[in-house]
This record gives structure tokens, sequence and C-alpha cells, in this order.
């Protein structure tokens, strides 16, 4: 049994000639759909189509983070001492001290809460009252000022 050949649309613009993407045709691809190509050219795949065969064919290799199991910035440590005994002064490993220090004891960071809009605004209006609370007594202290020099001179 023969497989029927299949005719792609094509058309000739100034003496170029344009076939459609083999993917295109059949709804695979969504891609611009034409290419140029040769005059004696039966069918042809878009360079979309071929990178998205040669991805699924061939991944790209991902550097995916690994957990070593020690702390954010144990490098910028001046001594740090894993679970293993493996001694490290500033990120640098000092086989000649392993298995003579005890593991340094990490105290994790306390988190703090995240407030809610409702607080971030009661937040924001009790400093507003504090300002101007502040600015109120300022300019009290000043008229003060004035009242007690102008009784004092008179």
């Amino acid at each position: 049994m023969k497989k029927e050949k299949t005719e792609y649309p094509e058309y000739t613009e100034k003496g170029v000639r344009y076939m459609m993407c083999e993917s295109h045709y059949y709804m695979k691809c969504n891609c611009g759909g034409y290419v140029a190509v040769d005059e004696d050219t039966v069918s042809v795949r878009c360079s979309t189509d071929v990178l998205r065969t040669m991805l699924n064919m061939f991944p790209l290799e991902e550097k995916a983070y690994k957990p070593t199991g020690r702390p954010a910035g144990w490098h910028w440590m001046s001594e740090f001492v894993d679970k293993d005994g493996n001694v490290f002064h500033k990120g640098k490993e000092q086989p000649k001290l392993k298995g003579t220090l005890s593991p340094t004891k990490i105290t994790p960071k306390k988190k703090t809460k995240r407030r809610t809009k409702e607080q971030i605004l009661i937040d924001r209006h009790n400093k507003k009252k504090a300002v101007l609370k502040k600015a109120r007594k300022k300019k009290m202290k000043v008229t003060d000022e004035r009242t007690e020099i102008t009784h004092t001179t008179r």
C-alpha cells in the first residue's frame, strides 16, 4: 500500500516560492505558516516546529538548586562545622580539622507575621496622629514662649 502524497498550499511571489509548514497544515503548530523554499521541495517544516521537536528529543539540562542542608550564608561565617564534622573557614574546607569540633548550632531567623490591610491602615493612622500631636506641641511651645516674652517685657 503506497502512501498518498500530500500537496501543501503554496504560492509564488516575486520569483520566490513559499510553502505552508507541514505542522501548520495539520494544525499542530501555531507558527507563521509559510516558508520560502526551492522549486523541487515537496514539504517543509518551519524553524519553530523543528526547535520544538528537538527540545522534546534533547531537553536542556536544568541547573536545579539542590539543597546541601547547610544554612544560608554558611560560607560567609568565619568558622562553620556541618553535621558530618567538616570544618570550613570562610567557606574553605579545612580537612585537617575534620571531626575535631562540634557542629555549629544554627538558630532559625524569627519570621515576622504579615500584617493585614486593615492593620496597615490603623498603623498609618496612628503614625499620622503622633506626627500631628508632635507638631501641635511644638506650635504650642512656640506660642507659649512668645506670650511669656510679651508678659515679661510689659
